[in-house]
């Protein structure tokens, strides 16, 4: 496989990932704090890609285009262990934290405030595709376009 259809592929999977992320989002499924964090990695895989097919910084861009593969992967595999309650996620979206110490059980209750975003915790499982959750599949496959990152940077 030439290394311009290696780039083309792990730039559109990051695409692919993150265009679906969107999508989901749009269909209800309201993300998480650490959810959108792993997003911006796969925004940079793009722009990388991008650069990387128009000739640009051929010998670096796809070893930085891994490294942001490798970053959404890295903060996937934290989040999933979060949902896992095999570590503690951050206090501002955990239900461990002291986030919602300030708030009173009516502004909790459905309705006290309509105009305001659902409030999504960071350490709930909520299975997506066979068991795993959004946050298991960025992982694993993020870490599918780390390898196709880093196949294209060794062809030189």
């Amino acid at each position: 496989m030439t290394r311009t259809r290696l780039i083309f592929l792990a730039a559109g999977g990051s695409f692919a990932l993150l265009a679906g992320a969107f999508l989901f989002q749009a269909l209800g499924w309201a993300p998480c704090k650490m959810c959108l964090w792993q997003r911006y990695p796969h925004g940079a895989a793009i722009g990388i890609g991008a650069l990387a097919l128009l000739g640009l910084g051929w010998r670096i861009l796809p070893w930085l285009g891994g490294l942001a593969a490798l970053t959404t992967a890295g903060i996937g595999a934290y989040h999933s262990g979060v949902e896992q309650k095999w570590w503690d996620g951050p206090a501002s979206c955990s239900a461990s934290g002291g986030a919602l110490d300030g708030l009173s059980g009516a502004s909790l209750l459905p309705g006290a405030a309509m105009d305001a975003p659902a409030l999504v915790l960071c350490d709930t499982f909520t299975p997506f595709l066979f068991g795993l959750s959004m946050a298991n599949w960025n992982t694993i496959l993020s870490a599918g376009l780390v390898v196709l990152w880093l196949m294209a940077a060794r062809r030189a």
